[in-house]
């Protein structure tokens, strides 16, 4: 690295504390300081440029300093910066909850703005215990898959399945159930995960508020997938037992499942939908829950009656993040994003035929542009994840390993050239290993 490398990062270890990072790794493995971005590209202070090849933690679907949504944060800022959502209101606002309810699935009428993915899971969480409340029940437990991740707050992560996490905080966490998520994608291991689905929900059905769903993959969860079947008997169960199906679609929202939203592979309108990440094309925080209008009836009350919902964020609703957010879609209508995803999943599908001979690859699985290489062999202290993260950025690619899992999970807007290097470092990376 060049001298304004080393003094960036040297600065920056004196008082950052990185997310999901062990600090000490950073007295060997050197942090890398991003001085632009443009693309799939971003660029350090010695113009050394990286493909960033999991959307920066799966957010920057159409690529860093897109021109068009800059454009609209640009405009934005020299109207409306920010003002509160309470008793106020503003068009960006109005405009992106418009259009939520006509792209998202039918009978999701309702808005609810936040701050983040984790906010967004603590929101829904809430609204569905408040719901039973309101209704005159009590019903103190939520269910979840197992192998699931839901975010790091709290709620969130009662309803993860983070072995070390729930370790961890366990005294704080609320009361969580797990059921079985399904082994595969096939559609037999679907049904036999919701066999044990009925015989959770027929003991303790009526204890529980909510199930929350990653629809098809498991993000954080090693890149897990499984198929749409269960999603779907899994809604007509839950319906059963007036339990709310929550779909997580933080992640696998805006187009990464092949489908605008995974849950529209299942065919099913869930009674909450959470929405994050790829929804402002990475460019500022934001977030909603998606709901029904039952729900937002058992709510609608006079003020003696305290059946209004509890929660508020202070930036709820920005007008910069909403206007990000409506760039986003825009660019959805101009041109035939879906198309053109399910054309470059299938050309990095095919060129990942050749990983099949190699001894250490155990599965290569894909659902829309989300693609998973899962090695074989390892032991977890052996720290494989962080030899491919180094080879990677050695080699001008941005790879982040989930343990034993190099996925790609790139922006919309790579190039096939783009896409071959991206494959082909990984592929260098995986027989070093060997």
């Amino acid at each position: 690295m060049n001298n304004k490398n080393i003094q960036i990062a040297t600065e920056d270890l004196n008082h950052i504390w990185h997310p999901c990072t062990q600090m000490k790794d950073h007295e060997s493995l050197p942090l890398i300081p991003i001085k632009r971005a443009k693309g799939v590209y971003l660029y350090d202070f010695d113009d050394n440029s990286y493909i960033d090849a999991i959307s920066s933690w799966w957010v920057n679907i159409f690529g860093h300093t897109n021109e068009y949504i800059s454009s609209k944060v640009k405009k934005q800022l020299d109207t409306l910066e920010h003002v509160l959502l309470a008793g106020f209101t503003h068009k960006p606002a109005v405009d992106l909850a418009n259009r939520l309810v006509q792209i998202t699935p039918n009978g999701l009428e309702k808005v609810f703005f936040a701050d983040n993915g984790s906010s967004a899971v603590e929101v829904a969480l809430k609204m569905s215990f408040h719901y039973h409340k309101n209704m005159g029940e009590n019903r103190p437990l939520f269910l979840s898959l197992t192998n699931s991740y839901h975010g790091e707050t709290i709620g969130a992560l009662s309803v993860g399945d983070v072995e070390l996490y729930k370790e961890t905080y366990k005294p704080l966490l609320i009361s969580c159930i797990q059921t079985p998520v399904p082994k595969d994608q096939t559609i037999e291991s679907a049904n036999k995960a919701v066999e044990s689905l009925k015989e959770i929900l027929e003991k303790r059905g009526s204890e529980i508020s909510a199930f929350i769903i990653e629809p098809l993959v498991q993000g954080a969860g090693y890149m897990h997938m499984y198929h749409p079947i269960y999603i779907k008997k899994a809604k007509e169960i839950c319906s059963e037992y007036g339990i709310h199906l929550i779909a997580d679609e933080i992640m696998t929202g805006f187009g990464r499942t092949g489908t605008m939203f995974a849950s529209e592979q299942a065919g099913i309108t869930p009674d909450f939908m959470t929405l994050s990440k790829g929804l402002t094309g990475g460019y500022l925080p934001l977030a909603v829950v998606m709901t029904n209008d039952d729900i937002y009836s058992a709510f609608y009350c006079d003020y003696s009656e305290y059946k209004a919902f509890l929660h508020s964020h202070s930036y709820t609703g920005n007008p910069l993040a909403c206007s990000s957010a409506l760039a986003t879609l825009d660019l959805f209508e101009q041109s035939d994003i879906l198309g053109e995803n399910r054309k470059k999943s299938a050309y990095i599908l095919k060129r990942l035929e050749k990983f099949k001979s190699l001894s250490n690859i155990k599965e290569i699985r894909q659902t829309g542009m989300i693609t998973a290489i899962e090695l074989k062999g390892y032991k977890p202290e052996e720290r494989i994840g962080l030899k491919v993260y180094q080879y990677g950025l050695d080699n001008g690619v941005l790879l982040r390993p989930l343990g034993h899992i190099i996925y790609f999970m790139p922006p919309y807007v790579i190039s096939y050239e783009q896409i071959d290097k991206m494959i082909d470092v990984a592929y260098e990376a995986i027989v070093q290993l060997q």
